[in-house]
């Protein structure tokens, strides 16, 4: 094969009509090969990056488009961590449009070549991206190939479920585009699945476990009058909340040291968020008119998520903390509610009231 010499610097090319031909095919080729790019990347695929102003607005207009199922990956969820444990990451929520249609939105945050969602396993029990019906595919391609752009060298999502779409769909966009991939046993999270009645719920427990919990009630209620009872109104919540972060630190010392002054920010921040968009539920066991016993709730998508509890460990021995758990499950079947979730971790308590075991998981995409 004969090359073209190029010519000195201002002079023309000299060649044949058949070189000339042969020199116009390959600028065809090359043309097609540069528009076809752009249609994927550019035309087709656009990436935003979101504030957490816009997220808000991006939340109120998918509603209907989008499956915004995980109640840590909202709006008001991610804000408030944000605004409280960010120090020293990059926000970098992004948000993919296919033909101005919003098909997914990555809720991460950056930091030295890595990509990891915002938020945190001591507060954030599961993650997700929020991902269209059909588009994960796409989603994740586009997503990872901007991530590339971006210099980032591995990205690190946990924790999630295996149902979420990250578990479901990343790895294997990630191979197919010659990553390697890496799904990571965490932890665990034990959820029931409500029936119609309390009657039917006991009869879902053990016989044993049906009688202690009828003793329990029966012994609480000898000691004095009980009254269950549930915060649902912002201001309501707010006044109250103090009550339960007192009772948290009365419970065990490691919940008193947990109830650092950030983490009393951050449950201030969010019980502030969630109570505005009632989906927050703070429920109090009272004994003789004093709290004993509270559990902070949040009732999401006909799911309720028990997020934390505590009691005052001088009633212990009247069990209030499994108690007020009890009374929050038969409020959760008289409200309708499809499912308990008892979140993160493998208590014993949880099991012996009917939760079911469900793995968590961190994947890893090495870039």
């Amino acid at each position: 094969m004969r090359w073209l010499k190029l010519p000195e610097p201002g002079k023309r090319l000299q060649c044949n009509s058949a070189q000339r031909f042969i020199c116009f095919a390959i600028v065809m080729e090359l043309s097609k090969v540069v528009k076809r790019e752009s249609n994927t990347v550019n035309s087709e695929f656009t990436i935003t990056r979101e504030t957490p102003e816009t997220l808000f607005i991006l939340w109120r207009s998918t509603a209907k488009s989008l499956p915004w199922s995980c109640l840590f990956t909202l709006p008001p969820w991610l804000k408030a961590w944000w605004n409280v444990f960010s120090s020293g990451w990059e926000r970098h929520i992004c948000a993919i449009r296919h033909h101005d249609k919003v098909i997914g939105i990555a809720p991460l945050m950056l930091r030295d070549g890595e990509a990891r969602f915002i938020g945190n396993a001591d507060v954030c029990d599961f993650l997700d991206c929020i991902i269209a019906p059909g588009e994960e595919k796409a989603f994740f391609r586009i997503l990872i190939s901007h991530l590339r752009q971006q210099r980032i060298s591995h990205i690190v999502l946990g924790h999630v479920r295996p149902d979420s779409l990250v578990f479901t769909h990343l790895p294997a966009v990630a191979e197919a585009m010659g990553c390697a991939a890496l799904c990571i046993p965490e932890d665990v999270v034990l959820e029931l699945q409500l029936p119609a009645t309390w009657d039917e719920f006991l009869l879902l427990l053990s016989g044993k476990e049906r009688h202690e919990i009828r003793r329990k009630l029966r012994r609480l209620e000898e000691t004095g009058k009980i009254r269950y009872r549930t915060l649902v109104e912002q201001g309501a919540i707010e006044l109250e909340l103090t009550t339960f972060l007192d009772l948290f630190r009365m419970n065990r010392s490691d919940k008193a040291s947990f109830m650092t002054g950030q983490m009393e920010m951050f449950f201030h921040a969010i019980a502030g968020a969630l109570s505005a968009e009632h989906i927050l539920k703070l429920g109090f066991l009272d004994l003789d008119s004093q709290p004993v016993a509270a559990v902070m709730c949040f009732d999401y998508n006909s799911i309720r998520y028990l997020y934390n509890n505590a009691y005052d460990s001088q009633f212990s021995a009247l069990s209030v903390g499994l108690l007020s758990k009890v009374f929050s499950i038969q409020d959760s079947i008289h409200l309708g509610m499809a499912k308990y979730d008892f979140l993160k971790g493998a208590e014993e308590y949880k099991h012996r009231l009917g939760g079911k075991s469900l793995s968590l998981y961190t994947v890893r995409v090495n870039l």
